[in-house]
């Protein structure tokens, strides 16, 4: 599936934009690839054909599940880290301003979404993401790679912190996913970081009643646990370097491309997909209901 502003306003999430790593020098087009240390030789060149990448006409960083654990192990279990690296990924820097689209491919517990904020998180912006595996995993590591990749390809380095933050953001949000729909999950990151982007908010307190104002908004009824958890993530992420020009630029430039997408061509195609598909199950069980009704009446 594909992750889009354009497709899924209402799923959308944009992480507020912290200072930029992404060099000047990034140049439009240019493609990154991330593959997993644990691929076989095979498993290998079916993902960069799956890419549409040729190895040695692209970089590739290789990530390691030791770097998986060191990034996601404070925040999850082990079990859904695993054992081996095998998510990999293509990133494609795209116009300034574009902001970030994210597609994946046999990725089971992370979604788009949580990827587009997590990147965000980390300083990303304007970049085309398809992040894929050589069967179903759950693609926790895949982010790993991706900052990885924008490290060593701009030569500069995410600060530590900003990288804690990234991860511990995307294992919160398919936490909340789980319990409260992956939806909700990430509607409530995206208007908790509209709500920091555009209000004072100048102590723990005022946080916890803004996140809380925002989960009842929703209906989400966040157990203590969780506020708890939102309230810590979101006060550190406050003493990081934010550039909160940069968050109404990312947010204004994402929701522009929803209206786009919605009068093309290709989003009324989609709009119409889904009408016909709930016309043709309608006429279904309509057909169904009726039969039984004939059966019922010749008894």
């Amino acid at each position: 599936m594909k992750y889009l502003w354009k497709t899924a306003a209402a799923s959308f999430a944009i992480w507020f934009g912290l200072t930029s790593v992404v060099s000047a020098d990034a140049v439009t087009g240019a493609e990154i690839v991330t593959l997993g240390e644990d691929l076989n030789p095979q498993q290998r060149e079916e993902l960069l054909q799956e890419m549409n990448v040729e190895e040695g006409n692209v970089d590739i960083v290789t990530v390691s599940n030791d770097e998986e654990h060191q990034y996601l192990g404070d925040y999850i279990d082990a079990s859904v880290i695993g054992t081996r690296a095998l998510s990999s990924s293509k990133i494609t820097m795209g116009e300034p301003g574009s902001g970030i689209d994210v597609e994946t491919n046999r990725i089971t517990w992370v979604s788009e979404g949580m990827y587009a904020n997590a990147l965000i998180t980390a300083g990303v912006e304007d970049a085309d993401i398809y992040v894929t595996a050589p069967f179903d995993v759950s693609g926790t590591g895949a982010l790993t790679g991706l900052i990885k990749a924008y490290e060593e390809s701009t030569d500069e380095d995410i600060p530590e912190e900003q990288k804690q933050a990234a991860n511990e953001e995307l294992v919160k949000t398919a936490e909340l996913g789980e319990e409260y729909g992956v939806e909700d999950a990430t509607e409530l990151m995206a208007r908790i970081k509209e709500a920091l982007a555009e209000e004072d908010v100048e102590s723990e307190e005022d946080l916890r009643a803004l996140i809380q104002r925002i989960a009842e908004e929703l209906g989400m009824n966040l157990t203590d646990d969780e506020l708890d958890g939102l309230v810590s993530l979101f006060d550190r992420i406050r003493g990081l370097n934010i550039d909160w020009n940069q968050v109404r630029t990312q947010i204004d430039s994402i929701r522009t491309n929803i209206g786009d997408f919605v009068d093309s061509d290709e989003g009324q195609s989609i709009i119409q997909s889904i009408l016909d598909f709930f016309n043709r199950l309608l006429d279904t069980v309509t057909s169904w209901f009726q039969s039984r009704s004939e059966e019922s009446s010749q008894k």
